[in-house]
């Protein structure tokens, strides 16, 4: 299958990686080895991933795709490696898969450590934190070098302690990492809120080195679980959460916005990542009908319009939309919408990511395509050209 879609060279802007069983315990410390991330089996029979003294993290890496291609649907994850499509893990595989799917260059999230960390904040020692979120950075400048120029993983956050924030972004840029995944919730963890001065200095080097903060649905451990009504079973349930963790980026957009943290660093660029766009002309008319009924002189630093600074600084992706790409890329901004697959989670676009979105956006200007599909992410993300 060729890797471009109406000629262009496709960036995917969400996909993840299912750890493998010995990413930390194969590189963490002695004194951490026995700590670490590891996987064992639960009293199910069902491979679940264990850190310190028994404290369970949950499913392998909510993967459905199976190692001969088909995909589980219905799933929360497949409950053991050996089901699993090796392209989850292995570099060597994704990219089969990429050209498969006629992907070129693919932006990776975790999976253990929750989508920004915040799974973590479960333990109550902060240097294993610390340690279990420089082992998976380190395990992932090597995944990056293996991926050929086409595989971009984006680094964890120690979000619980500022300083070590600071140090550990300035190291995975070092490192060649093009981006990070942030918990859109510190205060849940008795953090300072996001536009709060302390966090200023975290900020400043983010928008120094040149790195985008992505925030991931469901990465401030806000308990979207409990969203479903009782009584309902486990596939609706899944299917009602993954719909409503869409929103959980509504507030922290409304908030980046209104809060002024944009206007302190206008060169920081932020992602909601697996949260689509139909939903964003919505919000974007309700903050400027808001900004003039509810805001007329409450204004202080706040120089431009909502829409303008979302135009700026804030970039959104879709995948399964039909309507969303269609009808709501030029109110969001034709530079501010990427592409993404979802691969290997539940809701994934796969097996047939090239067809859909050849179909979504055959009728917009070759150049919005080409914007939507390449040049915005390879912009925001720094990436080189595919060779």
């Amino acid at each position: 299958m060729s890797l471009t879609v109406h000629g262009i060279p496709v960036i995917d802007i969400d996909s993840h990686y299912t750890e493998p069983p010995d990413l930390w315990t194969s590189r963490a410390p002695a004194a951490f080895r026995d700590r670490v991330p590891r996987v064992e089996v639960n009293e199910e029979g069902q491979q679940h991933w264990v850190v310190d003294d028994g404290i369970d993290f949950g499913p392998l890496g909510f993967t459905v795709v199976r190692e001969d291609g088909s995909k589980e649907y219905g799933s929360l994850s497949l409950t053991s490696f050996d089901q699993m499509s090796r392209a989850a893990t292995y570099p060597k595989e994704r990219l089969e898969l990429l050209d498969s799917l006629g992907i070129a260059q693919q932006i990776v999230y975790p999976n253990v450590a929750g989508f920004g960390s915040n799974n973590f904040m479960r333990l109550d020692d902060a240097e294993l934190r610390n340690t279990c979120a420089r082992v998976y950075n380190d395990a992932i400048v090597e995944f990056q070098a293996e991926g050929a120029g086409r595989l971009f993983p984006q680094a964890l956050v120690p979000f619980w302690d500022i300083p070590e924030a600071i140090r550990e972004v300035q190291r995975i840029k070092d490192m060649g990492l093009t981006g990070i995944t942030m918990c859109d919730r510190p205060e849940v963890f008795g953090l300072p809120y996001l536009n709060n001065p302390a966090w200023d200095p975290f900020w400043a080097t983010c928008q120094e080195l040149e790195l985008p903060v992505n925030f991931h649905i469901g990465a401030g451990g806000t308990g979207a679980q409990e969203v479903a009504w009782e009584g309902l079973g486990k596939q609706r349930n899944l299917a009602i959460i993954s719909i409503a963790l869409f929103l959980d980026n509504f507030r922290v957009i409304i908030n980046l916005i209104f809060s002024g943290l944009l206007e302190r660093f206008p060169k920081l660029n932020f992602v909601s990542v697996e949260s689509g766009i139909g939903w964003i002309p919505f919000l974007l008319e309700a903050m400027e009908h808001q900004f003039d009924e509810t805001v007329p002189t409450e204004r202080e630093g706040l120089s431009l319009r909502p829409t303008e600074y979302f135009r700026r600084q804030i970039f959104a992706s879709f995948w399964f939309e039909d309507f969303g790409p269609r009808a709501a890329i030029e109110r969001i901004g034709e530079d501010s919408v990427m592409f993404e697959t979802d691969f290997p989670h539940p809701t994934c676009l796969y097996p047939k990511a090239q067809e859909h979105v050849t179909d979504v956006l055959m009728d917009l200007d070759p150049r919005v395509r080409q914007k939507v599909l390449r040049d915005t992410a390879a912009r925001i993300y720094h990436l080189p050209d595919v060779e």
